[in-house]
């Protein structure tokens, strides 16, 4: 087992977290199991695990979890066409070690040092994918049938999961992970975000900045709510385009690095008008 006492996420990177989420973390991380993380998307779950690996000095590896993703992915694959083509042209093809491909959670089992593994939207996967990660997760090993082989993790890894909770995960997954929701931040939780990516910013074009988007996020039927690294980019786009404070008072600037919808973008102009509306320079 690793030795726990100095494996601790701090609030040095650039990555802002409530002290309730970095208590989480490292109970998670003391506790020895998988740190489910839910919440909307732009919440920072993903950035999470970059700050933990950043913050302890530790490889990050990242399984991005698909519709069509398998558990078996995460652990090896055994390439059989390349085998039956090789031999087809003559090669020797008897070291059947060749032809197995190990996921990223195969790496991290076989890494020489602890690592920090991601496994990134776990809800886009079938209902059947997290459970059967459960023994793998458990026993920290498996059996790779082609070579009868089991490997066994060196180190632990430091599992960060992240959903953003378009299906429910199954109770015995969910038993065995530290679980943690990321609110999205309020005011003041966003302008330490916004402090911690700009060096020297405006003030009070972070406020107007900040109000208009917090009241943005209030209209109603909005099918895609703008996030805190639209904020980041909207905020950017604005110095850019060298935009005044007094503007964003009375109109929407670049509202396309917002909104992402024609429709979203017509609803905000409904509620505003006429102090809002679209606004190009």
């Amino acid at each position: 087992m690793e030795n726990t006492e100095n494996m601790r996420l701090n609030n040095n990177t650039s990555y802002v977290a409530s002290q309730e989420l970095l208590d989480v973390v490292n109970i998670a991380i003391t506790l020895e199991k998988p740190l489910l993380i839910k919440g909307e998307p732009g919440t920072g779950k993903t950035m999470l695990a970059h700050a933990i690996a950043e913050s302890m000095n530790k490889p990050l590896l990242i399984w991005n979890i698909k519709s069509t993703t398998k558990a078996q992915d995460g652990l090896y694959t055994y390439d059989v066409v390349q085998r039956l083509y090789d031999s087809q042209f003559g090669e020797n093809v008897d070291d059947i070690r060749k032809y197995i491909h190990y996921g990223k959670m195969g790496e991290a089992f076989m890494s020489d040092e602890q690592v920090v593994l991601l496994i990134d939207e776990i809800d886009k996967a079938d209902l059947e994918f997290p459970n059967d990660l459960l023994w793998e997760m458990d026993q920290m090993e498996f059996y790779v049938k082609e070579t009868h082989e089991t490997i066994r993790a060196n180190h632990r890894p430091i599992v960060i999961i992240t959903s953003n909770a378009e299906k429910e995960l199954p109770d015995a997954f969910l038993r065995r992970c530290i679980f943690h929701y990321i609110q999205f931040p309020d005011a003041n939780q966003m302008k330490k975000i916004i402090s911690a990516h700009f060096d020297h910013i405006d003030e009070d074009l972070v406020n107007q900045a900040m109000q208009t988007f917090y009241k943005i996020r209030e209209v109603k039927n909005l099918s895609k709510r703008p996030s805190t690294s639209e904020l980041i980019d909207w905020l950017r786009a604005l110095i850019a385009g060298g935009i005044n404070p007094d503007v964003i008072r009375k109109a929407l600037p670049y509202s396309g690095v917002l909104l992402k919808k024609d429709q979203d973008i017509d609803l905000v102009e409904k509620e505003f008008h006429p102090n809002i509306r679209r606004h190009v320079h």
